[in-house]
Protein backbone atom coordinates (compact mmCIF):
# COMPACT_ATOMS: atom_id res chain seq x y z
CA UNK A 1 0.00 0.00 0.00
CA UNK A 2 0.98 3.82 -0.91
CA UNK A 3 3.74 4.89 1.87
CA UNK A 4 3.67 8.81 2.42
CA UNK A 5 6.21 10.83 3.83
CA UNK A 6 4.85 13.81 5.91
CA UNK A 7 7.03 16.37 7.17
CA UNK A 8 6.29 18.13 10.19
CA UNK A 9 6.74 21.61 9.46
CA UNK A 10 4.77 21.44 6.28
CA UNK A 11 2.01 19.46 8.10
CA UNK A 12 1.98 21.36 11.32
CA UNK A 13 1.68 24.91 8.78
CA UNK A 14 -1.34 23.34 6.45
CA UNK A 15 -3.24 22.09 9.59
CA UNK A 16 -2.82 24.39 12.60
CA UNK A 17 -2.15 21.34 14.97
CA UNK A 18 0.56 20.25 16.32
CA UNK A 19 1.81 17.01 15.63
CA UNK A 20 1.71 15.03 18.53
CA UNK A 21 -1.85 15.81 18.62
CA UNK A 22 -1.97 14.61 14.61
CA UNK A 23 0.16 11.06 15.53
CA UNK A 24 -2.95 10.53 17.95
CA UNK A 25 -5.83 10.83 15.51
CA UNK A 26 -3.95 9.37 12.38
CA UNK A 27 -4.69 5.56 13.16
CA UNK A 28 -8.45 6.85 13.23
CA UNK A 29 -8.39 7.43 9.50
CA UNK A 30 -7.42 4.06 8.61
CA UNK A 31 -3.96 4.90 8.48
CA UNK A 32 -0.72 3.40 9.91
CA UNK A 33 2.26 5.24 11.21
CA UNK A 34 5.14 3.13 9.89
CA UNK A 35 8.06 5.16 11.06
CA UNK A 36 8.75 8.21 12.82
CA UNK A 37 11.63 10.36 12.91
CA UNK A 38 13.25 14.01 13.65
CA UNK A 39 12.10 15.37 11.02
CA UNK A 40 9.40 12.99 9.36
CA UNK A 41 7.18 10.46 9.86
CA UNK A 42 6.20 7.80 6.71
CA UNK A 43 2.18 6.91 6.77
CA UNK A 44 0.85 3.87 5.20
CA UNK A 45 -3.18 4.81 3.56
CA UNK A 46 -4.99 2.53 1.64
CA UNK A 47 -4.69 2.00 -1.90
CA UNK A 48 -8.65 3.48 -2.23
CA UNK A 49 -8.02 6.84 -1.19
CA UNK A 50 -5.54 8.46 -3.66
CA UNK A 51 -6.77 12.09 -1.96
CA UNK A 52 -4.46 10.63 0.73
CA UNK A 53 -1.58 10.18 -1.43
CA UNK A 54 0.10 14.42 -0.22
CA UNK A 55 0.59 16.15 2.14
CA UNK A 56 -2.02 18.84 1.29
CA UNK A 57 -4.87 15.76 1.13
CA UNK A 58 -3.86 14.66 4.55
CA UNK A 59 -3.90 18.10 5.85
CA UNK A 60 -7.68 18.90 4.36
CA UNK A 61 -8.67 15.74 6.11
CA UNK A 62 -7.46 15.65 9.14
CA UNK A 63 -8.82 19.25 9.52
CA UNK A 64 -12.40 17.78 8.69
CA UNK A 65 -11.74 14.99 11.32
CA UNK A 66 -10.51 17.15 13.93
CA UNK A 67 -13.61 19.53 13.10
CA UNK A 68 -11.74 22.24 12.66
CA UNK A 69 -13.05 22.81 9.04
CA UNK A 70 -16.00 19.96 9.13
CA UNK A 71 -17.81 19.07 5.87
CA UNK A 72 -17.72 19.55 2.32
CA UNK A 73 -14.38 21.44 1.05
CA UNK A 74 -15.41 24.09 -1.53
CA UNK A 75 -13.14 25.44 -4.02
CA UNK A 76 -13.79 28.36 -6.72
CA UNK A 77 -12.87 27.61 -10.41
CA UNK A 78 -12.79 30.48 -12.38
CA UNK A 79 -12.51 30.24 -16.53
CA UNK A 80 -8.94 30.72 -17.83
CA UNK A 81 -10.16 31.41 -21.33
CA UNK A 82 -7.93 28.84 -22.70
CA UNK A 83 -8.52 26.16 -24.69
CA UNK A 84 -7.33 22.41 -25.44
CA UNK A 85 -8.02 21.41 -29.18
CA UNK A 86 -8.59 17.38 -29.43
CA UNK A 87 -7.09 16.23 -32.98
CA UNK A 88 -9.10 13.25 -34.37
CA UNK A 89 -5.62 11.92 -34.92
CA UNK A 90 -4.80 11.09 -31.56
CA UNK A 91 -8.29 9.38 -30.76
CA UNK A 92 -6.97 5.54 -31.67
CA UNK A 93 -4.14 6.10 -29.47
CA UNK A 94 -4.61 7.87 -26.70
CA UNK A 95 -8.23 9.30 -26.26
CA UNK A 96 -8.89 11.21 -23.24
CA UNK A 97 -7.53 14.38 -21.92
CA UNK A 98 -8.43 16.69 -19.11
CA UNK A 99 -6.80 20.06 -18.22
CA UNK A 100 -6.68 22.86 -15.90
CA UNK A 101 -4.70 26.14 -14.54
CA UNK A 102 -3.36 26.86 -11.36
CA UNK A 103 -2.15 30.59 -10.27
CA UNK A 104 -0.81 32.50 -7.63
CA UNK A 105 1.69 30.02 -6.33
CA UNK A 106 4.50 30.42 -4.13
CA UNK A 107 6.98 26.57 -4.50
CA UNK A 108 9.08 25.64 -2.14
CA UNK A 109 11.15 22.18 -2.02
CA UNK A 110 8.93 20.88 0.51
CA UNK A 111 5.54 21.27 -2.23
CA UNK A 112 7.40 20.40 -5.29
CA UNK A 113 8.35 17.84 -3.62
CA UNK A 114 5.04 16.79 -2.15
CA UNK A 115 3.51 17.46 -6.07
CA UNK A 116 6.17 15.09 -7.62
CA UNK A 117 5.55 12.26 -4.76
CA UNK A 118 1.23 12.74 -5.89
CA UNK A 119 1.86 12.61 -9.22
CA UNK A 120 3.80 9.24 -9.19
CA UNK A 121 1.50 7.61 -6.82
CA UNK A 122 -1.43 8.45 -8.94
CA UNK A 123 0.61 7.31 -11.61
CA UNK A 124 1.25 3.71 -9.88
CA UNK A 125 -2.47 3.13 -8.54
CA UNK A 126 -5.34 4.92 -10.31
CA UNK A 127 -2.76 5.10 -13.71
CA UNK A 128 -1.98 1.55 -13.55
CA UNK A 129 1.77 2.08 -13.72
CA UNK A 130 0.89 5.29 -16.30
CA UNK A 131 -1.16 3.20 -18.46
CA UNK A 132 -4.72 4.48 -17.81
CA UNK A 133 -3.72 7.87 -16.63
CA UNK A 134 -0.74 9.99 -16.77
CA UNK A 135 -0.19 13.63 -15.57
CA UNK A 136 1.69 16.28 -16.93
CA UNK A 137 2.51 19.37 -14.78
CA UNK A 138 4.00 22.37 -16.70
CA UNK A 139 5.15 26.03 -15.87
CA UNK A 140 2.41 28.07 -17.64
CA UNK A 141 4.26 31.37 -18.37
CA UNK A 142 6.63 29.48 -20.48
CA UNK A 143 4.24 28.46 -23.38
CA UNK A 144 1.59 30.45 -25.02
CA UNK A 145 -1.93 29.03 -25.41
CA UNK A 146 -4.42 27.38 -27.02
CA UNK A 147 -3.23 24.12 -27.47
CA UNK A 148 -3.17 21.29 -29.54
CA UNK A 149 -3.45 17.57 -28.33
CA UNK A 150 -2.50 15.24 -31.28
CA UNK A 151 -0.50 12.13 -32.94
CA UNK A 152 2.16 13.19 -34.11
CA UNK A 153 5.26 10.61 -36.28
CA UNK A 154 8.17 9.43 -34.45
CA UNK A 155 10.28 11.42 -36.19
CA UNK A 156 9.36 14.23 -34.70
CA UNK A 157 11.99 16.03 -32.52
CA UNK A 158 11.82 18.05 -29.30
CA UNK A 159 14.04 18.63 -26.32
CA UNK A 160 12.64 16.17 -23.24
CA UNK A 161 12.47 16.73 -19.63
CA UNK A 162 16.41 16.39 -17.73
CA UNK A 163 17.86 16.86 -21.43
CA UNK A 164 19.38 19.63 -23.01
CA UNK A 165 19.69 17.92 -26.75
CA UNK A 166 16.66 17.12 -29.08
CA UNK A 167 15.62 13.82 -29.55
CA UNK A 168 13.29 12.03 -31.82
CA UNK A 169 10.28 10.36 -29.77
CA UNK A 170 11.66 7.24 -31.03
CA UNK A 171 14.59 7.72 -29.70
CA UNK A 172 13.28 8.86 -26.51
CA UNK A 173 11.97 5.25 -26.47
CA UNK A 174 14.92 3.81 -26.93
CA UNK A 175 17.18 6.32 -25.09
CA UNK A 176 15.69 7.96 -22.16
CA UNK A 177 15.31 6.21 -19.03
CA UNK A 178 11.73 7.41 -18.83
CA UNK A 179 11.36 6.11 -22.70
CA UNK A 180 12.39 2.72 -22.22
CA UNK A 181 10.28 2.19 -18.74
CA UNK A 182 6.95 3.19 -20.63
CA UNK A 183 7.40 2.83 -24.10
CA UNK A 184 5.14 -0.76 -23.89
CA UNK A 185 1.87 1.63 -23.61
CA UNK A 186 3.02 2.54 -26.99
CA UNK A 187 3.53 -0.25 -28.73
CA UNK A 188 1.85 -1.38 -31.78
CA UNK A 189 1.09 2.38 -32.38
CA UNK A 190 2.71 3.98 -35.51
CA UNK A 191 1.93 7.89 -34.20
CA UNK A 192 2.34 9.04 -30.81
CA UNK A 193 0.62 11.36 -28.43
CA UNK A 194 2.08 15.02 -28.56
CA UNK A 195 0.83 18.26 -26.72
CA UNK A 196 1.69 21.56 -28.36
CA UNK A 197 1.03 24.63 -28.03
CA UNK A 198 0.65 27.91 -30.48
CA UNK A 199 3.76 28.04 -31.33
CA UNK A 200 4.85 24.63 -31.78
CA UNK A 201 6.53 24.01 -28.56
CA UNK A 202 6.08 20.50 -27.17
CA UNK A 203 4.70 20.41 -23.22
CA UNK A 204 4.31 16.81 -23.40
CA UNK A 205 4.82 13.58 -24.59
CA UNK A 206 1.96 11.03 -22.65
CA UNK A 207 2.32 9.15 -21.50
CA UNK A 208 6.37 9.20 -21.29
CA UNK A 209 7.90 12.18 -20.29
CA UNK A 210 7.38 16.20 -20.34
CA UNK A 211 9.61 18.39 -22.31
CA UNK A 212 12.49 20.71 -20.72
CA UNK A 213 10.66 23.95 -21.70
CA UNK A 214 8.13 23.54 -19.05
CA UNK A 215 10.02 22.47 -16.35
CA UNK A 216 8.66 23.45 -12.87
CA UNK A 217 11.31 24.72 -10.43
CA UNK A 218 10.39 26.98 -7.18
CA UNK A 219 10.06 30.13 -9.37
CA UNK A 220 6.98 28.88 -11.17
CA UNK A 221 3.92 30.47 -9.91
CA UNK A 222 1.45 29.23 -12.66
CA UNK A 223 0.74 25.60 -13.81
CA UNK A 224 -1.09 24.07 -16.83
CA UNK A 225 -2.44 20.59 -15.93
CA UNK A 226 -2.96 17.90 -18.61
CA UNK A 227 -4.17 14.86 -17.60
CA UNK A 228 -4.42 11.80 -20.76
CA UNK A 229 -5.42 8.48 -20.47
CA UNK A 230 -8.11 5.34 -21.79
CA UNK A 231 -10.72 6.11 -19.50
CA UNK A 232 -13.01 8.85 -17.37
CA UNK A 233 -10.65 8.68 -14.68
CA UNK A 234 -8.42 11.60 -15.83
CA UNK A 235 -11.07 13.95 -14.38
CA UNK A 236 -10.59 12.13 -11.44
CA UNK A 237 -6.77 12.61 -11.03
CA UNK A 238 -6.93 15.98 -12.25
CA UNK A 239 -9.59 16.90 -9.60
CA UNK A 240 -6.93 15.11 -6.97
CA UNK A 241 -4.35 17.11 -8.00
CA UNK A 242 -6.10 20.59 -8.33
CA UNK A 243 -7.67 20.28 -4.77
CA UNK A 244 -4.13 19.71 -3.39
CA UNK A 245 -2.88 22.68 -5.31
CA UNK A 246 -5.30 24.63 -3.90
CA UNK A 247 -4.72 23.69 -0.39
CA UNK A 248 -1.37 25.28 -1.43
CA UNK A 249 -3.48 28.99 -1.85
CA UNK A 250 -3.10 28.01 -5.72
CA UNK A 251 -6.17 29.63 -7.75
CA UNK A 252 -8.08 27.04 -9.88
CA UNK A 253 -8.70 28.00 -13.27
CA UNK A 254 -10.72 25.99 -16.10
CA UNK A 255 -9.85 24.87 -19.53
CA UNK A 256 -12.34 23.94 -22.50
CA UNK A 257 -11.66 21.14 -24.37
CA UNK A 258 -12.71 20.71 -27.79
CA UNK A 259 -13.59 17.13 -28.68
CA UNK A 260 -13.99 15.97 -32.34
CA UNK A 261 -16.87 13.77 -31.19
CA UNK A 262 -19.65 13.49 -29.56
CA UNK A 263 -18.19 14.56 -26.39
CA UNK A 264 -17.96 18.60 -27.51
CA UNK A 265 -16.49 20.62 -25.48
CA UNK A 266 -15.60 19.77 -21.50
CA UNK A 267 -14.83 22.17 -19.17
CA UNK A 268 -12.09 20.93 -16.50
CA UNK A 269 -11.26 20.81 -13.51
CA UNK A 270 -15.47 19.95 -12.69
CA UNK A 271 -15.24 19.94 -8.91
CA UNK A 272 -19.24 19.46 -8.57
CA UNK A 273 -20.09 16.82 -6.11
CA UNK A 274 -21.94 14.10 -6.51
CA UNK A 275 -25.29 13.39 -4.51
CA UNK A 276 -26.20 10.60 -2.65
CA UNK A 277 -28.70 8.95 -0.48
CA UNK A 278 -28.15 6.96 2.57
CA UNK A 279 -30.46 5.36 5.20
CA UNK A 280 -30.05 5.96 8.56
CA UNK A 281 -31.73 2.71 9.74
CA UNK A 282 -28.84 0.81 7.28
CA UNK A 283 -26.60 2.18 8.36
CA UNK A 284 -27.14 1.58 12.56
CA UNK A 285 -28.07 -2.22 11.16
CA UNK A 286 -24.57 -2.44 9.57
CA UNK A 287 -22.37 -0.27 12.36
CA UNK A 288 -24.37 -1.92 15.18
CA UNK A 289 -25.00 1.62 16.67
CA UNK A 290 -28.06 4.00 17.16
CA UNK A 291 -27.44 7.15 15.55
CA UNK A 292 -29.89 9.98 15.00
CA UNK A 293 -29.85 11.27 11.47
CA UNK A 294 -27.84 14.36 12.93
CA UNK A 295 -25.16 12.30 14.63
CA UNK A 296 -24.65 10.74 10.86
CA UNK A 297 -24.40 14.30 9.47
CA UNK A 298 -21.82 15.23 12.08
CA UNK A 299 -20.05 11.96 11.19
CA UNK A 300 -20.22 12.46 7.15
CA UNK A 301 -18.79 15.99 7.99
CA UNK A 302 -15.96 14.92 10.03
CA UNK A 303 -14.92 12.95 7.12
CA UNK A 304 -15.35 15.72 4.94
CA UNK A 305 -18.44 14.97 3.52
CA UNK A 306 -21.46 17.57 2.92
CA UNK A 307 -24.71 15.41 4.13
CA UNK A 308 -28.78 17.32 4.94
CA UNK A 309 -31.70 15.38 6.09
CA UNK A 310 -33.69 14.26 3.04
CA UNK A 311 -36.46 12.81 5.50
CA UNK A 312 -36.86 11.09 8.56
CA UNK A 313 -34.59 7.72 7.68
CA UNK A 314 -32.75 9.16 4.60
CA UNK A 315 -30.01 11.24 4.38
CA UNK A 316 -28.79 13.15 1.06
CA UNK A 317 -25.26 13.04 1.19
CA UNK A 318 -23.00 15.35 -1.04
CA UNK A 319 -19.51 13.61 -1.89
CA UNK A 320 -16.46 15.82 -2.96
CA UNK A 321 -15.39 15.20 -6.36
CA UNK A 322 -11.64 14.26 -5.65
CA UNK A 323 -13.20 11.23 -3.62
CA UNK A 324 -12.23 8.46 -5.72
CA UNK A 325 -13.31 5.21 -3.34
CA UNK A 326 -16.99 6.05 -2.57
CA UNK A 327 -19.18 3.91 -5.17
CA UNK A 328 -22.00 2.36 -3.16
CA UNK A 329 -24.02 3.47 -0.06
CA UNK A 330 -22.43 1.48 2.11
CA UNK A 331 -19.43 3.08 1.46
CA UNK A 332 -20.63 6.34 3.16
CA UNK A 333 -21.86 3.83 5.78
CA UNK A 334 -17.97 2.76 6.49
CA UNK A 335 -17.02 6.84 6.53
CA UNK A 336 -20.08 7.58 9.09
CA UNK A 337 -18.39 4.80 11.69
CA UNK A 338 -14.86 6.04 10.99
CA UNK A 339 -16.32 9.77 11.64
CA UNK A 340 -18.10 8.27 15.12
CA UNK A 341 -14.80 6.89 15.75
CA UNK A 342 -13.41 3.12 15.90
CA UNK A 343 -12.04 3.44 19.48
CA UNK A 344 -15.69 4.60 20.76
CA UNK A 345 -17.31 0.92 19.35
CA UNK A 346 -17.49 -1.19 22.45
CA UNK A 347 -16.51 -5.11 22.07
CA UNK A 348 -18.56 -7.27 22.60
CA UNK A 349 -18.67 -11.11 23.02
CA UNK A 350 -20.49 -13.18 20.74
CA UNK A 351 -23.65 -14.31 21.28
CA UNK A 352 -22.59 -17.97 20.66
CA UNK A 353 -19.80 -19.49 22.18
CA UNK A 354 -17.85 -21.89 20.43
CA UNK A 355 -14.57 -23.63 20.78
CA UNK A 356 -12.51 -23.70 17.77
CA UNK A 357 -11.08 -26.66 16.55
CA UNK A 358 -8.56 -27.35 13.27
CA UNK A 359 -10.57 -28.07 10.11
CA UNK A 360 -9.67 -31.68 8.71
CA UNK A 361 -8.36 -30.24 5.44
CA UNK A 362 -6.17 -27.97 7.69
CA UNK A 363 -5.01 -30.82 9.34
CA UNK A 364 -4.36 -32.81 6.07
CA UNK A 365 -2.56 -29.95 4.66
CA UNK A 366 -0.37 -29.37 7.68
CA UNK A 367 0.65 -33.17 7.66
CA UNK A 368 1.64 -32.83 3.63
CA UNK A 369 3.37 -29.74 4.77
CA UNK A 370 5.67 -31.89 7.29
CA UNK A 371 6.02 -34.94 4.89
CA UNK A 372 7.47 -33.17 2.51
CA UNK A 373 9.87 -31.04 4.46
CA UNK A 374 10.77 -34.67 5.99
CA UNK A 375 11.76 -35.43 2.39
CA UNK A 376 13.94 -32.04 1.94
CA UNK A 377 11.49 -29.25 0.18
CA UNK A 378 11.30 -25.98 0.99
CA UNK A 379 7.77 -24.65 1.64
CA UNK A 380 6.62 -21.54 -0.51
CA UNK A 381 3.40 -19.23 -0.67
CA UNK A 382 2.75 -18.22 -4.35
CA UNK A 383 -0.12 -16.07 -5.48
CA UNK A 384 -3.38 -18.13 -6.52
CA UNK A 385 -4.07 -15.55 -8.94
CA UNK A 386 -2.07 -15.38 -12.71
CA UNK A 387 -2.75 -15.74 -16.25
CA UNK A 388 -3.59 -17.96 -19.59
CA UNK A 389 0.19 -17.49 -20.62
CA UNK A 390 1.66 -19.22 -17.55
CA UNK A 391 -0.69 -21.71 -17.02
CA UNK A 392 -0.98 -22.79 -20.65
CA UNK A 393 1.66 -21.13 -23.07
CA UNK A 394 4.74 -21.53 -21.02
CA UNK A 395 3.53 -25.12 -19.51
CA UNK A 396 3.07 -26.39 -23.17
CA UNK A 397 -0.38 -27.31 -21.78
CA UNK A 398 -3.76 -26.90 -23.94
CA UNK A 399 -6.34 -25.09 -22.66
CA UNK A 400 -9.38 -25.94 -21.54
CA UNK A 401 -11.96 -23.12 -21.25
CA UNK A 402 -14.16 -25.19 -19.45
CA UNK A 403 -12.03 -25.51 -16.86
CA UNK A 404 -10.64 -21.71 -16.41
CA UNK A 405 -12.03 -19.32 -14.07
CA UNK A 406 -11.49 -15.65 -15.28
CA UNK A 407 -11.32 -12.46 -13.64
CA UNK A 408 -14.31 -10.18 -14.84
CA UNK A 409 -11.73 -7.11 -14.64
CA UNK A 410 -8.34 -7.88 -14.31
CA UNK A 411 -6.15 -5.04 -13.36
CA UNK A 412 -3.04 -6.22 -14.67
CA UNK A 413 -2.41 -8.75 -18.03
CA UNK A 414 -0.43 -11.64 -15.35
CA UNK A 415 -3.54 -11.63 -12.92
CA UNK A 416 -6.32 -12.85 -15.68
CA UNK A 417 -7.43 -15.95 -14.09
CA UNK A 418 -7.25 -18.44 -10.93
CA UNK A 419 -4.59 -20.80 -11.16
CA UNK A 420 -5.43 -24.47 -12.20
CA UNK A 421 -2.25 -25.65 -11.81
CA UNK A 422 0.69 -24.57 -8.83
CA UNK A 423 3.23 -25.79 -10.85
CA UNK A 424 4.04 -22.85 -12.89
CA UNK A 425 4.09 -20.63 -10.04
CA UNK A 426 6.95 -22.90 -8.46
CA UNK A 427 8.63 -22.90 -11.76
CA UNK A 428 8.75 -18.83 -10.88
CA UNK A 429 10.58 -19.30 -7.89
CA UNK A 430 13.40 -21.07 -9.19
CA UNK A 431 13.89 -18.75 -12.33
CA UNK A 432 14.05 -16.15 -9.74
CA UNK A 433 16.72 -17.64 -7.31
CA UNK A 434 18.49 -19.86 -10.72
CA UNK A 435 21.62 -18.00 -9.03
CA UNK A 436 21.37 -19.32 -5.79
CA UNK A 437 23.07 -23.06 -5.25
CA UNK A 438 21.96 -26.53 -6.47
CA UNK A 439 20.25 -28.57 -5.57
CA UNK A 440 16.78 -26.68 -4.78
CA UNK A 441 14.19 -28.61 -3.82
CA UNK A 442 10.62 -26.60 -3.03
CA UNK A 443 7.04 -27.39 -2.25
CA UNK A 444 3.45 -25.69 -1.94
CA UNK A 445 0.44 -26.82 -0.84
CA UNK A 446 -2.36 -25.04 -1.88
CA UNK A 447 -5.97 -24.43 -3.72
CA UNK A 448 -6.70 -24.38 -7.25
CA UNK A 449 -9.60 -24.09 -9.05
CA UNK A 450 -11.02 -25.61 -11.83
CA UNK A 451 -14.72 -25.68 -12.86
CA UNK A 452 -15.65 -23.21 -10.14
CA UNK A 453 -14.52 -26.25 -7.35
CA UNK A 454 -11.85 -25.71 -5.55
CA UNK A 455 -9.19 -28.38 -5.30
CA UNK A 456 -6.12 -28.58 -2.02
CA UNK A 457 -2.50 -29.78 -4.43
CA UNK A 458 0.14 -30.48 -3.66
CA UNK A 459 2.93 -29.43 -6.33
CA UNK A 460 6.97 -30.17 -5.77
CA UNK A 461 9.65 -29.62 -8.03
CA UNK A 462 13.66 -30.32 -7.59
CA UNK A 463 16.49 -29.18 -10.52
CA UNK A 464 19.24 -29.62 -10.23
CA UNK A 465 21.82 -30.66 -12.34
CA UNK A 466 21.45 -34.82 -12.48
CA UNK A 467 17.60 -34.23 -11.58
CA UNK A 468 16.05 -37.65 -13.05
CA UNK A 469 13.00 -39.73 -13.87
CA UNK A 470 13.86 -41.82 -10.86
CA UNK A 471 14.17 -39.14 -8.41
CA UNK A 472 10.51 -38.21 -8.43
CA UNK A 473 9.13 -41.38 -8.53
CA UNK A 474 11.05 -42.36 -5.48
CA UNK A 475 9.16 -39.15 -3.71
CA UNK A 476 5.87 -40.03 -5.58
CA UNK A 477 6.01 -43.22 -4.13
CA UNK A 478 6.78 -42.27 -0.64
CA UNK A 479 4.33 -39.40 -0.74
CA UNK A 480 1.08 -41.63 -2.00
CA UNK A 481 2.45 -44.34 0.49
CA UNK A 482 2.37 -42.08 3.64
CA UNK A 483 -1.16 -40.76 1.90
CA UNK A 484 -2.73 -43.61 2.41
CA UNK A 485 -3.06 -43.79 -1.45
CA UNK A 486 -1.12 -47.22 -1.84
CA UNK A 487 -4.11 -47.90 -4.20
CA UNK A 488 -3.67 -45.19 -6.92
CA UNK A 489 -2.18 -46.38 -10.00
CA UNK A 490 0.46 -45.09 -12.76
CA UNK A 491 -0.80 -44.56 -15.71
CA UNK A 492 0.90 -42.87 -18.92
CA UNK A 493 0.72 -39.58 -19.50
CA UNK A 494 0.35 -36.90 -21.85
CA UNK A 495 0.82 -34.01 -19.58
CA UNK A 496 3.03 -31.45 -22.49
CA UNK A 497 4.57 -30.20 -19.62
CA UNK A 498 6.64 -33.47 -19.25
CA UNK A 499 8.92 -34.79 -21.39
CA UNK A 500 7.74 -38.04 -23.47
CA UNK A 501 9.36 -41.28 -23.69
CA UNK A 502 9.09 -42.91 -20.32
CA UNK A 503 9.79 -39.63 -18.18
CA UNK A 504 6.48 -38.46 -17.11
CA UNK A 505 3.44 -40.81 -15.45
CA UNK A 506 -0.39 -39.93 -14.61
CA UNK A 507 -1.58 -40.48 -10.64
CA UNK A 508 -4.87 -42.38 -11.01
CA UNK A 509 -7.57 -43.60 -8.52
CA UNK A 510 -10.39 -45.23 -8.83
CA UNK A 511 -10.09 -44.60 -12.89
CA UNK A 512 -9.80 -40.33 -12.20
CA UNK A 513 -6.65 -38.81 -12.97
CA UNK A 514 -5.29 -36.68 -9.35
CA UNK A 515 -1.69 -36.26 -10.14
CA UNK A 516 1.69 -36.35 -12.34
CA UNK A 517 4.80 -36.47 -12.22
CA UNK A 518 8.20 -36.26 -14.44
CA UNK A 519 11.27 -34.47 -15.83
CA UNK A 520 9.76 -30.75 -17.37
CA UNK A 521 10.24 -30.69 -20.95
CA UNK A 522 13.23 -28.76 -22.19
CA UNK A 523 10.94 -26.48 -23.80
CA UNK A 524 9.24 -25.22 -20.24
CA UNK A 525 12.52 -25.48 -18.62
CA UNK A 526 13.94 -22.72 -21.20
CA UNK A 527 10.11 -20.79 -21.39
CA UNK A 528 11.01 -19.90 -17.34
CA UNK A 529 14.68 -18.89 -17.96
CA UNK A 530 15.87 -22.10 -16.16
CA UNK A 531 19.10 -23.72 -16.86
CA UNK A 532 19.44 -27.23 -15.47
CA UNK A 533 16.99 -30.16 -15.79
CA UNK A 534 13.54 -30.01 -13.43
CA UNK A 535 11.80 -32.65 -12.07
CA UNK A 536 8.16 -32.15 -10.41
CA UNK A 537 5.15 -34.10 -8.65
CA UNK A 538 1.42 -32.06 -8.29
CA UNK A 539 -1.35 -34.00 -6.81
CA UNK A 540 -4.68 -33.45 -5.89
CA UNK A 541 -4.87 -34.28 -2.22
CA UNK A 542 -8.39 -32.89 -1.37
CA UNK A 543 -10.08 -35.75 0.68
CA UNK A 544 -7.64 -38.14 -1.46
CA UNK A 545 -8.46 -37.11 -4.78
CA UNK A 546 -12.18 -36.73 -4.26
CA UNK A 547 -12.98 -32.81 -5.06
CA UNK A 548 -14.81 -30.26 -2.71
CA UNK A 549 -17.24 -28.11 -4.22
CA UNK A 550 -17.60 -24.76 -3.46
CA UNK A 551 -19.03 -21.95 -5.27
CA UNK A 552 -16.39 -19.08 -6.12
Amino acid sequence: MPVIRLYYDDLEALTGVSIARIEEHLPLLCADVERIEAEYMDVEFFPNRPDLFSVEGVARTLRQFLELEPGLAKYDVTSSGIEMTVDPSVLAVRPFIVCGVVRNLHFDSRSIESLMLLQEQLHRGLGRNRKNVSIGVHDLSRVKPPFTYLAADPGFSFVPLDYDVEMTMAEILERHPKGIGYRYILEGKDRYPLILDANGNVLSFPPIINGELTRVTETTEELFLDVTGLTDHVLIALNIIATALAERGGELQSVGIRYPDERGTRVTPCLEPVRREVSVPEANALIGLNLTADDCIACCERMGLGAAVKNTDLLEVLIPAYRYDILHPWDIVEDIAIGYGYNKLAPELPATLTIGAVHPIEAKNAAVRSLMIGLGYFEVVTFTLTSERKQFTLMRRDERASENVPVAAPISIEHTMLRCSILPNLLEILAINKHRDLPQRIFEVGPVVRNFEEQFMLAALATHATANFAEVRSIADAVLKELNLDDAELANSRDGAFFEYGRRADIVKNGTRIGVFGELHPEVISNFGLDHPVVGLELDITNGGVKRSKHI
